[in-house]
């Protein structure tokens, strides 16, 4: 009986841990890392034909963006989750696999001009379309027999439709251990979704750290808060910009912001137009007025019984084309524009921030975790301009920081879900899904409440019989992004650009110096590129 740790170990998404039951192996999640690429999506340490079983907590591509990879890799198993995370995981690999579709040509075109090797997409739409037909789905509360000796149960981890912590019972011979995996849980009194289920108990646990080390910092009023932001930028006459996940983000916007307009909140412009730029966004949400009975709170339960549509009011737009959405940015009246993805790190997002950012008039409101190494912590961080499509864009736009839209539990309501864990008390705590500065904090605050607990390594092996490690893992070392497909700047290379600008400016200085003297500085500076070169 054992478990072993394949990706978010040290840091936030790729999230991918496996049980080894009986001679079965169970992976839980399959995810794709996003943001700072510390280990290859390419390749998985372990035989994708060799999982029997996967189960997933849910759809977002952090969780469940390599399913299709595992499956083109040779995983002949099968898939369990909740039906609603079924549904949205449909339409979200399909969207991931255009995005690796495009990203991939992209790629090849411009390798074409330096002689680069052809570049194959992580996976295709084709393949992401065969995933369906390896999925079994169940309720919250369904007690599933997987296999011999293992028991699975899906309970609302309140992060997204559909969301789930995962609690297992495990039986190897006369050895009987209960292990929880709690994928992303949510934050409480959010619209639209339940609040987290709490255990009793469990001889392991698997938590997330994302906000392990801080709490959500400020009170929002959802509503109320949101619509000062757009009416301020209304009435300078700038845009409203949001880079948001398209499935759980955006919905939740849409209930807002039909609030909003109910009461009129926004007077500088009471029917201002919302536009939803992504075509993936316009497919959730039909999913989201689906049949969600059993997975919304009792609001939204209320709203439904009544009639209301939750996501939809006047002046609502949808675009579905790149010509719909290019257009956006010719239109020079205020709007609000809603479009992934939610890091900035791909998509129409990045085109509205070119047409924006640089606008005193405009804000950016970000309304989701921003993980290392992407567009979106960059621009949180204060960076003063940004490269996008080869081009430099100034950093003029207001940047918003709308904390209390986070879909993940602080600090405080992590601690307060892994205190309840008491009959039994766990064995140990295992810390996963936080930056590498976060996960090993938050686990020695776990460890100072009477639990043992640490961050596992990448690869690391744990054997749940006798509570020892078997293999101690390793981290891989950091790698960095650039925001313009380059690789972002050391201090060395900042100096270096540093000392390029001092010598650029040295030259227009010397225009109108003597032939002999420009011949000797240009022969200079040859012999010392060529000397770097050798």
């Amino acid at each position: 009986m054992k478990l072993s740790f394949f990706g978010a170990d040290q840091c936030v998404t790729g999230s991918c841990h496996c049980l080894e039951v009986n001679g079965k192996r169970i992976l839980v999640d399959c995810g794709l890392q996003q943001g700072r690429d510390e280990v290859s999506n390419e390749e998985f340490p372990f035989a994708a034909g060799s999982i029997d079983y996967l189960l997933v907590t849910h759809a977002h591509i952090d969780h469940s963006g390599r399913i299709p990879m595992l499956i083109k890799q040779g995983f002949q198993g099968r898939i369990l989750t909740t039906r609603l995370t079924a549904e949205l995981l449909d339409i979200m690999l399909l969207d991931s696999a255009h995005i690796q579709e495009q990203d991939a040509q992209w790629k090849n075109r411009k390798g074409e001009r330096s002689g680069a090797p052809h570049v194959e997409p992580l996976y295709t739409i084709e393949d992401a379309e065969r995933v369906r037909q390896y999925v079994t789905t169940c309720e919250y509360g369904q007690v599933i027999d997987l296999c011999p000796g293992v028991e699975v149960e899906f309970v609302d981890a309140g992060h997204l439709l559909g969301s789930a912590c995962i609690a297992l019972e495990l039986t190897e011979g006369e050895e009987k251990r209960r292990i929880v995996f709690s994928g992303d849980l949510g934050n409480i009194k959010q619209p639209i979704i339940r609040d987290p289920v709490h255990f009793r108990g469990a001889d392991y646990v698997v938590m997330e750290s994302t906000y392990g080390d801080r709490n959500h910092a400020e009170s929002w009023s959802y509503t109320d808060d949101l619509a000062k932001i757009i009416d301020e930028t209304m009435a300078r006459g700038g845009n409203v910009i949001i880079p948001s996940f398209a499935v759980g983000r955006t919905q939740e916007l849409l209930y807002f912001i039909r609030e909003i307009k109910d009461r009129r909140l926004v007077r500088s412009n009471p029917d201002f137009a919302v536009y939803i730029d992504s075509p993936l966004a316009k497919r959730a949400t039909t999913i989201f007025t689906g049949d969600l009975h059993g997975y919304l709170d009792d609001d939204a339960m209320k709203l439904v019984k009544d009639g209301t549509h939750m996501f939809n009011f006047t002046n609502l737009r949808m675009t579905e084309t790149s010509e719909e959405s290019k257009a956006l940015n010719e239109d020079r009246t205020p709007k609000v524009i809603i479009s992934a993805s939610g890091m900035c790190d791909a998509g129409r997002i990045r085109h509205h921030l070119k047409h924006n950012l640089w606008r005193s008039e405009c804000t950016v409101v970000f309304v989701g975790y921003q993980g290392e190494g992407t567009l979106g912590r960059h621009l949180l961080d204060g960076a003063k301009s940004v490269k996008l499509f080869g081009e430099e864009i100034a950093v003029n736009a207001k940047i918003v920081n709308f904390q209390g839209l986070s879909s993940h539990a602080d600090r405080d309501h992590l601690l307060g879900w892994i205190k309840d864990f008491q009959s039994p008390h766990p064995t140990h705590v295992f810390v996963v899904h936080g930056d590498r500065e976060v996960a090993p904090f938050f686990a020695q605050t776990v460890a100072s409440l009477g639990f043992e607990a640490h961050a596992p390594q990448y690869t690391e092996v744990y054997d749940l019989i006798t509570n020892t490690q078997v293999s101690p893992g390793y981290l891989p070392e950091r790698k960095t992004k650039g925001f313009g497909g380059g690789a972002k700047a050391t201090p060395a290379y900042e100096r270096l650009v540093a000392v390029g600008q001092m010598v650029m400016e040295s030259i227009k200085r010397s225009k109108g110096r003597d032939n002999k003297s420009l011949a000797k500085f240009a022969d200079q500076l040859r012999a010392l590129l060529e000397k770097w070169e050798s």
